[in-house]
């Protein structure tokens, strides 16, 4: 009877190990895969409002919609209804296609709407408040696609925002203390300390969150869709505080605002196709153009984490960032060169500018086509369900909380997109970034992004749904997470835990995270001529990662922020 057991238990150790061993080299097992579907965003709430959509038989984009909604109300710092975003979809019969709701400048604004009668530029009002507002896009934008690719009825999809809003819902630790940091910011306007600025100790870990003006905006939008939010009470009461505070936003243009179905751009990568958004975002091409040059290395998997890998990185974002000061804005008012950036020939000839040693930024510049800042408190969240539709989103309010600034009444923060125009070109933004005329103030033109969400396809199959926030550290945060799930073969969760580097041509600094596992690599890089800025926290990204050879679905949210992957 002991030697039966024993032999049995043997056979089930070895079944046991070679399963482990079969599956870990399709290189990406890991054992909490799910079949019908996978939500992850930077919010645990939002993250089972969506899980809960799709189990209700909604799709995708119901799921998308929903989570946009539930953002607004428990991640307040990025979600939003006063912002914008951009929305990168694949369906289930292989079609791709993006979403621009980005913010548009007011009718009113004018390229020297931030400079003083000397010219110089005044980072304060295009910063802060409600001069520093540009046309929210995220209402029409989610309304536009639940209509055109969703299932559900809005009133189904935003009720449970509705709900999180007027019946409130516990504060975790780092939320509380997160408006608790800006309380002196909120405390400049009424209407935003009102909501966000609590006496005493400030809000506590488990405070229940009640958010009445907000949960009434969103039964207007409710019952009456895009007019319940750009027309009649709602936008008189966002117009009223910008005539009131000296802003710019009217009437007519949140009536006229109108969301953009684009194509998307795209390219390959080691025989993946790279799914991403074009302008007026600048990090679908930038991520291809990072991919192409890098394309031309081979990237063995001993060399990750190593200073020959971080030196190949550092110089090709050197290259790319500095094309996109010159030749990237909204493409509905600058002829953006988009064929040219994103071409396999242009990637060569970078390629084979980058030497053994760091090129000083100085020496180099936008590369010119006729020769042959961005959103830092951002969030993304990714969605597959059960039908095999992928929705990839990214959006924002451009600042940590925005403007700061309630609107009175209505409960939501408006955006600062403004800042991410150039306001004065060749001026750093508040992100250290720098732009060109393609990026100039002009009324109703959409300030230029580094927001990427990307959706990759592997044998014309979704593989990786992808994004993050971060402002200009967006495109390098992206690109190294899919190098890590296509090159290095990582698991969703590796490839989102491990450290990263961010180099934005100028300042001519590379930001980094802690480099595990080799002490010297600083060190190293520094003697190739590396100059090194600050040591941080690099993106928060929320990742999907689908193994097709077992139906698998794997989720996973960055432990740099406090979100949830889910699935069913």
């Amino acid at each position: 009877m002991r030697s039966s057991i024993s032999s049995n238990f043997i056979v089930l150790v070895v079944t046991l190990l070679l399963s482990i061993y079969f599956f870990a080299d399709s290189k990406s097992f890991k054992a909490e895969g799910f079949k019908n579907g996978m939500v992850v965003t930077a919010s645990a709430h939002a993250t089972k409002v969506g899980v809960d959509i799709l189990k209700n038989g909604g799709n995708a984009i119901d799921a998308a919609v929903a989570v946009g909604f539930a953002l607004a109300v428990t991640y307040p710092s990025a979600g939003n209804i006063g912002g914008g975003g951009f929305l990168v979809l694949h369906t289930a019969d292989g079609q791709s296609t993006t979403i621009d709701f980005r913010e548009t400048a007011p009718m009113l604004a004018h390229r020297d709407m931030y400079l003083d009668d000397k010219g110089n530029f005044l980072p304060e009002l295009s910063q802060e408040g409600v001069t520093s507002a540009g046309v929210p896009g995220s209402v029409a934008g989610l309304i536009y696609a639940l209509e055109k690719f969703g299932t559900m009825h809005l009133a189904d999809v935003i009720q449970p925002a509705i709900d999180l809003a007027e019946n409130g819902f516990p504060l975790e630790k780092r939320l509380a203390n997160l408006i608790n940091n800006y309380a002196n910011d909120f405390k400049k306007y009424e209407s935003s300390a009102r909501i966000f600025v609590k006496d005493n100790n400030g809000f506590q870990e488990g405070d229940i969150f009640i958010q009445t003006d907000l949960a009434n905006t969103l039964k207007k939008i409710r019952d009456y869709g895009r007019a319940g939010f750009y027309e009649d009470e709602i936008a008189e009461l966002i117009v009223k505080q910008a005539q009131t505070m000296g802003g710019f936003i009217t009437l007519k243009d949140l009536k006229s605002y109108q969301p953009v179905e684009r194509k998307p751009v795209t390219g390959t990568y080691r025989s993946h196709k790279i799914i991403s958004m074009g302008p007026p975002s600048a990090g679908g091409i930038a991520l291809i153009q990072l991919l192409n040059i890098l394309e031309n290395y081979q990237l063995d998997k001993e060399e990750w984490g190593s200073a020959s890998y971080y030196h190949k990185l550092i110089e090709a974002m050197k290259f790319v960032y500095a094309d996109r000061s010159k030749h990237l804005g909204d493409s509905d008012f600058y002829p953006v060169p988009l064929n040219w950036l994103l071409s396999k020939e242009y990637a060569a000839e970078i390629f084979h500018r980058i030497k053994e040693t760091a090129i000083p930024s100085e020496e180099i510049q936008p590369g010119n086509p006729f020769e042959l800042k961005e959103s830092d408190e951002t969030t993304h969240y990714s969605i597959y369900d059960s039908y095999g539709n992928s929705v990839s989103v990214t959006t924002t309010i451009n600042s940590t909380f925005g403007s700061r600034l309630v609107v009175d009444g209505a409960g939501f923060l408006l955006n600062n997109e403004m800042d991410d125009f150039s306001s004065k070109p060749g001026v750093p933004n508040q992100f250290g970034l720098t732009g060109s005329e393609a990026n100039a103030i002009e009324p109703g033109k959409r300030m230029l992004s580094s927001m990427t969400p990307v959706i990759v396809l592997k044998d014309d199959k979704p593989f990786l749904i992808a994004g993050s926030p971060g402002g200009s550290t967006i495109i390098t945060v992206v690109l190294q997470t899919l190098l890590n799930c296509i090159d290095f073969k990582m698991n969703i969760d590796e490839a989102v835990d491990k450290q990263r580097i961010h180099h934005q041509w100028l300042p001519d600094l590379v930001d980094y995270e802690e480099f595990d596992y080799n002490p010297n690599v600083k060190t190293e890089l520094e003697r190739k001529g590396h100059k090194f800025g600050k040591k941080t926290k690099l993106g928060r990204v929320e990742g999907i990662l689908i193994d097709n050879n077992y139906k698998l679905i794997h989720g996973a949210t960055d432990p740099r922020g406090f979100g949830l992957a889910l699935g069913f």
